[in-house]
């Protein structure tokens, strides 16, 4: 079979450090073999970036375009390249926060958890040049379990192209640089991040390799500080954990739409084990790079199937054609699946099609989102039909207007992706030992 992974990578790749780590975790026990952390959505009550001023609407509108934006910021061109855990996830509107710990004495830090990305890191005193932080910046200084990574240690050494710096050029060094202009580089560290978990006392992870942000620029976050790399690369937080989570982590995102003071959840090891009844599973395809690939087959409309291939055709699917991505708002589908699955929801939808007012999204419909009667739709993945939650498929843009939440692939960005409302309220298990992912309709609200 054929592989879109070099198209992919080109396209959507985030920059890894290809280290051998090795350094083994010893979590904390808890009392059922794991742990807890919280995912906070961006525009939630939970989140420092919450504006109680907007609408839901204007928050959507935001959401998507972060979303649409955020597609082309993570095409990096640089160097970079069985205890349970859960853990809270906030979301952003498209990107989840992750509030841990760094250093002893702990420093709680507020970061974006992303399963696309790699490379922990944060911003940290001295900075040279840094983005407008509310939080105090990390000072490795006042930390007694910091420690430089020099250029001499296994992890250095295995980065594809690594950098260094200060006496005797002892010192290793990472650069990140992404395609919209923005970029982070620092020093390669060692020290001890700790979990904050829900369902027991924190968790220490000793000898974390981090990145200490020395020069960052073109965030805007002033509320967020760096990155919680959730991708399969060597150095992200999954990869570190090893053996200790037996490869497994699972999350459930609550839906957008949601209110209150609840949070998604993020799971590890034991926890992240996703079984039972309404569970399927699809196999994860393995790439150069550090994203989670799974294959799309087909999608459907209420009885109408749209296949990627028809059988007329000649030729194989695609392997590994879309990437499962929490730090999306929006879906991109294969280009070539587009317009049937356009022209199907036309079929089922009888209303006033309208532009997006906010100049975004491509099918519209005159309607407030409580009136509007939502078909059903199926992702079919291989050997996993996937029926996704109706109140996220279309969103409302505004009180008169709602869009679809999905938008094609194409050649200015072919990468295809399972966005983040999309899956809400499915309990999402990653299983890298067993190249598996599993689908669990779920609400996410009550977990």
């Amino acid at each position: 079979m054929t592989s879109l992974h070099s198209l992919l990578s080109f396209a959507a790749s985030t920059a890894t450090f290809s280290i051998v780590f090795l350094c083994s975790f010893s979590l904390i026990e808890t009392s059922n073999g794991g742990f807890s952390v919280d995912l906070i959505h961006r525009d939630s009550p939970n989140s420092p970036f919450y504006d109680p001023s907007e609408t839901p609407s204007q928050r959507i509108a935001k959401a998507v375009r972060r979303s649409i934006n955020r597609v082309n910021r993570f095409k990096p061109t640089s160097s970079l390249s069985t205890n349970a855990a859960q853990s809270d996830i906030s979301s952003n509107g498209g990107e989840y926060l992750l509030k841990y710990s760094v250093g002893t004495p702990p420093v709680e830090i507020l970061g974006f958890a992303d399963t696309s990305t790699d490379l922990i890191w944060l911003q940290c005193e001295p900075c040279r040049i840094c983005y407008n932080q509310t939080a105090p910046l990390f000072d490795p200084k006042k930390s007694r379990t910091y420690k430089k990574v020099s250029c001499s240690s296994a992890q250095c050494q295995s980065l594809p192209q690594s950098s260094c710096s200060g006496g005797n050029k002892s010192s290793c060094q990472y650069s990140v640089d992404y395609y919209d202009g923005s970029s982070s580089d620092g020093d390669v560290a060692v020290d001890t991040l700790t979990l904050g978990s829900t369902t027991s006392r924190p968790v220490p992870l000793p000898k974390t390799i981090i990145g200490c942000g020395r020069d960052n620029e073109g965030f805007t976050n002033a509320n967020g500080s760096g990155v919680v790399g959730l991708g399969r690369g060597a150095n992200s937080l999954v990869s570190q954990l090893g053996s200790s989570i037996d490869g497994k982590f699972s999350y459930c995102l609550i839906p957008f739409t949601s209110h209150g003071n609840t949070t998604s959840k993020l799971n590890f090891g034991s926890n992240a084990v996703v079984s039972g009844s309404g569970s399927v599973s699809t196999p994860l395809v393995l790439g150069q790079d550090s994203y989670y690939y799974i294959t799309l087959e087909a999608i459907s409309v209420g009885r109408k199937r749209i296949d990627l291939i028809s059988a007329s055709e000649s030729g194989n699917l695609d392997t590994g054609n879309i990437i499962i991505n929490s730090g999306t708002t929006v879906t991109s589908l294969p280009e070539q699946l587009y317009p049937g699955f356009i022209s199907a929801l036309k079929d089922e939808i009888h209303l006033p099609e309208v532009d997006d007012p906010t100049g975004q999204l491509i099918l519209c419909y005159k309607s407030s989102l409580d009136d509007f009667r939502v078909p059903s739709i199926t992702a079919h993945f291989t050997g996993a039909d996937v029926e996704l939650s109706s109140n996220t498929t279309f969103i409302s843009v505004n009180e008169e207007v709602v869009c679809l939440a999905f938008i094609p692939a194409d050649d200015f960005q072919p990468a295809a992706f399972f966005g983040n409302l999309a899956q809400s309220n499915l309990l999402v298990g990653i299983d890298v030992l067993n190249e598996t992912v599993t689908f669990k309709p779920t609400d996410c609200t009550k977990l």
